[in-house]
């Protein structure tokens, strides 16, 4: 268990310090070690979302950070969030925050949709003795 718990930080790490170069399901699974259906069901089972739900997510996260705190274009910033045209961006943008790139610009306020997951224990205990430990995925 443990040693899953490490494989799902891997692909997390992976996966933020490339955010803006083109990985998917098969790169990350190349570079940790293990066949792409594996570490799909073990990061979803850990963290309650499939590796691309999540990249997806992070991805237009840190776009609707740079649509707030930038001036860079909205194609310039739909090309760095892995997407081939401004209209696909502009689609998956809406599907999560409900607004068009240029009207979340123009309210200019910058809510995380998904933040970077982070896998840490909660011990539950009674009389000093470990209980029951729960995996948690904040």
């Amino acid at each position: 268990m443990k040693d899953q718990k490490e494989v799902i930080k891997k692909v997390i790490n992976y996966i933020e310090q490339n955010l803006e170069k083109e990985i998917n399901l098969d790169n990350i699974s190349k570079n940790i070690g293990y066949s792409k259906f594996h570490l799909n069901r073990i990061f979803t089972e850990y963290t309650g979302v499939t590796i691309h739900k999540y990249l997806q997510n992070r991805r237009l996260t840190v776009a609707a950070e740079k649509l707030v705190k930038t001036d860079k274009s909205i194609l310039q910033i739909a090309y760095e969030a892995g997407y081939d045209t401004q209209q696909s961006f502009s689609f998956a943008f809406k599907q999560i925050y409900f607004y068009p790139p240029k009207t979340y610009r123009d309210i200019g306020i910058f809510m995380p949709k998904q933040d970077r997951i982070s896998l840490c224990y909660s011990y539950i205990s009674s009389y000093n003795f470990i209980t029951e430990i729960k995996e948690i995925a904040a």
